[in-house]
């Protein structure tokens, strides 16, 4: 049998970096949804004030496999 796989999209955000926000939005999914397998980042996007980014934005795919 194949195993069937789901995507979600989710956005999320961190005042650290990009890579935290990939890392809470996996966490952030498996509070609801079990055997994550991969993420896949769509775009990234940077709020700046005053000449810094001051938040990173992602917004990506979460595979997982269904029971």
């Amino acid at each position: 049998m194949t195993d069937l796989v789901k995507v979600i999209e989710v956005l999320a955000e961190s005042e650290q970096s990009w890579e935290d926000a990939a890392a809470q939005a996996v966490a952030r999914a498996g509070a609801t949804v079990h055997n994550i397998k991969s993420v896949y980042i769509k775009n990234f996007e940077a709020k700046v004030e005053n000449g810094k980014i001051t938040r990173y934005r992602i917004n990506a795919n979460i595979s997982l496999l269904l029971d």
